[in-house]
């Protein structure tokens, strides 16, 4: 069990040295401030203490405070469980204590941790330490001071960077901005950090108090034009979330009004937005993630990860490019096949192509790129087969070629090779119907582009070994993705959950919405584009094909539009040929296109489901709750039938899959805050006025009607049949 302690030691220097320890990363628990107020109290009382140096346990600093205790607060509603810090122990105790205090940092100083770094009087770090203050990314701000001492140290400028995008920085970097001291090497850290303490104490260094700086802060027009800039940009980077302009608040008041009134406002503040519905949905998002990692009869018998060295993908395309680029960033070396030279060029050349952009995003090295495209070899046949740890077919959806694939890999591979399918749609047994194997078979369903899109899904089924799960799992992890396991069934889990996005907002254009409205409260809600621009990205034979595997897996709750049709029918298939509800012009955003509106017309006449033939009439509210009401009904579906192993899961999936809103926590717990009653009784009002679409699924019904969270575990619910 993990041991939370904060120590002293005084040697014979003089100087003290506080060690506080909670891991893995010395997150700074309620019980690490009191450890940290009773030894600092006893330092400054001790007549043989000239200095303090403060340090955390096992090469790391600090990650920051606690995020427990936010999930706390949010259970249970009270803000008063939340630690008075900054100014008792942080500034009161620390900074404007009578004897001086070096902060000792190696690994990580993180949101608490570089708190707590700041207001010491100098700071020492080891190479290659990690530095920030990420707590915007759960909803909040820098509550311990960070807001007022950052920029006094480093200007406002840089220090905005870090706090509003939540952008860490080493500590070599940090010296160079006067965050740092200076950087020693690790064995040396705290030898120096002594000797700076009683350099400080003999007053042969300065002792600053950074909360007293104004000299990096510039004038106040500069500082009002830095922070309008910054506004400006976070309404269009961060729209619908309070702490960035909240944040900026509390910077400008501690610039005009001094550095004690910033930090009173940032601790009122602080508390305020620990408490709203986006630091609720941040945190939750965060523990989501975090819970996908345990997978029952999996995670938890014992089992270790065998290790994956190398890989075959078969298919270059657009999918297969993206999975092989993710592998060899990963240190993973991939054999990729094709059926002819051209397409194994072009499956080459795509791979080169995202590796480049990555550099020239600036999101990787050159050195690094370069040695990637080493562990990439194109191959024609089976051959090189022989000794791979798992192959990833990434073809396109047709059964039949699937199944060759996979009775072709099953003889070409060795017994201990992961047999996996990228298949978006397919059920996994139709896949695997030919082979023998079918415990070493597994659904590895990546989302495009496949070498940025951070979500996994790992599908098994009936038969996969948990071995073979795990090992994906530990491979997804290895190329920075986020697996998530999940049941075998059509669409799987966010596919599945979302098929009633885009056709419902069809519906909608039926009963004669404006299309180009629903894009944009669908954008406003907090979607990076509405359902029509989606699917011209993702061209219209996406469409088809999906539309047609729902309709056979769902009938009853499938509306087939026939708009998709007709758009191809004149000659029109989204982006790629500029062509869609859009028009694309290179360079500029893509802009509503006039031209396609009697196509719609077209379309509306064909479904004749306008009341009285005229146009619905409807609020911008409702636009959006017809549209994610029913993605919200199917998940529910895939909580019933135990497609995930829980409804956190769902929505992490939703977050990372779908680009679902992470500040609302996932498609669930949105759902959840808004209340299974009121979706229920909508989808049933409008399933009275417009069909079996919109009719609310059993699980929906009956959490609504006993009142029991959609969330709630299953075994509340009246037997779930897992598919886990």
């Amino acid at each position: 069990m993990k041991q939370t302690r904060v120590t002293m030691e005084v040697g014979s220097d003089g100087v003290a040295i506080i060690t506080f320890s909670n891991p893995p990363v010395n997150a700074l628990a309620l019980t690490v401030f009191d450890g940290l107020k009773e030894k600092f109290s006893e330092a400054m009382r001790r007549d043989d203490v000239k200095a303090v140096v403060v340090t955390g346990n096992g090469g790391r600093f600090s990650g920051g405070f606690d995020i427990n205790v936010f999930e706390m607060v949010h259970k249970t509603g009270d803000i008063s469980i939340l630690p008075d810090a900054s100014v008792d122990i942080f500034t009161n105790m620390i900074e404007d204590g009578k004897k001086p205090t070096v902060a000792a940092i190696e690994g990580l100083a993180l949101g608490g941790g570089l708190e707590l770094a700041l207001v010491c009087h100098a700071r020492i770090a080891a190479p290659r330490t990690q530095l920030g203050l990420p707590e915007l990314t759960l909803g909040v701000l820098p509550g311990s001071g960070g807001t007022q001492r950052l920029p006094r140290l480093i200007g406002l400028p840089k220090a905005l960077e870090i706090m509003l995008l939540s952008k860490s920085i080493t500590s070599e970097e940090g010296k160079k901005l006067g965050l740092v001291d200076a950087v020693v090497p690790s064995d040396e850290l705290l030898k120096v950090s002594r000797q700076w303490a009683l350099d400080i104490a003999g007053r042969r260094k300065p002792w600053v108090r950074s909360l007293h700086r104004t000299d990096k802060l510039g004038s106040l027009p500069e500082v009002h034009d830095i922070i309008n800039t910054a506004r400006q940009q976070a309404k269009q980077t961060a729209k619908n979330m309070p702490q960035h302009q909240a944040c900026l608040d509390v910077i400008e008041e501690g610039i005009i009004h001094g550095g004690y009134h910033g930090l009173l406002k940032e601790s009122k503040v602080f508390k305020e937005l620990v408490s709203t519905d986006t630091s609720k949905g941040l945190v939750h998002a965060f523990f989501a993630q975090r819970a996908t990692t345990k997978v029952p009869n999996v995670s938890d018998i014992g089992l270790k990860p065998r290790s994956i060295k190398k890989v075959a993908v078969i298919g270059g395309g657009l999918m297969g490019s993206g999975i092989a680029t993710a592998l060899i960033l990963g240190d993973i070396y991939v054999i990729l096949k094709e059926i002819n030279s051209e397409y194994l060029l072009k499956g080459i050349k795509a791979i080169e192509a995202n590796v480049r952009g990555l550099v020239s995003k600036r999101k990787l090295a050159q050195d690094k790129a370069e040695k990637a495209l080493l562990m990439l070899k194109g191959v024609l046949d089976y051959a090189e087969f022989s000794d791979v740890d798992m192959v990833i077919e990434a073809v396109i959806e047709n059964i039949p070629l699937k199944q060759q694939i996979f009775g072709d890999i099953e003889k070409a591979c060795p017994p201990h090779c992961i047999l996996a399918s990228n298949t978006s749609t397919i059920d996994l047994n139709v896949v695997g119907a030919k082979t023998k194997s079918k415990d070493r078979i597994v659904g590895a369903h990546f989302f495009s582009p496949a070498h940025i899109m951070p979500l996994l899904e790992i599908i098994r089924t009936e038969m996969t070994s948990p071995q073979v799960i795990l090992d994906l799992m530990t491979v997804g992890k290895t190329i920075k993705k986020v697996p998530v396991v999940v049941g075998n069934c059509t669409g799987f889990a966010v596919n599945r959950t979302f098929f009633p996005y885009t056709q419902s907002a069809h519906l909608l254009v039926n009963l004669g919405v404006d299309l180009f409205r629903i894009d944009q409260l669908i954008s406003n809600f907090g979607l990076p584009m509405g359902p029509f621009q989606l699917q011209d990205l993702a061209g219209y034979g996406v469409a088809v094909a999906t539309t047609k595997e729902f309709s056979m897996s769902f009938p009853e709750r499938t509306f087939e539009y026939p708009l998709v049709k007709l758009l191809i029918k004149n000659g029109r298939n989204g982006k790629s040929n500029g062509k869609g509800y859009y028009i694309y012009e290179k360079g500029s955003k893509p802009k509503p296109d006039p031209s396609v509106l009697p196509i719609v017309e077209e379309s509306r006449r064909v479904t004749n489901i306008m009341p009285g033939g005229k146009p619905i009439s409807i609020t911008d509210e409702e636009i959006v709750e017809m549209i994610l009401f029913p993605v919200v009904n199917e998940a529910c579906r895939v909580l019933d039938d135990g497609v995930v192993v829980r409804a956190s899961d769902l929505d992490i999936a939703s977050v990372l899959g779908m680009s679902f809103p992470s500040y609302r926590g996932g498609i669930i717990f949105w759902a959840d805050t808004i209340g299974a009653n009121r979706v229920y009784r909508s989808l049933q009002k409008w399933s009275e006025a417009y069909g079996n679409f919109f009719k609310p699924s059993r699980f929906l019904e009956e959490r609504a009607t006993r009142g029991i969270p959609l969330s709630a575990p299953a075994s509340t619910s009246s037997g779930a049949r897992p598919r886990l």
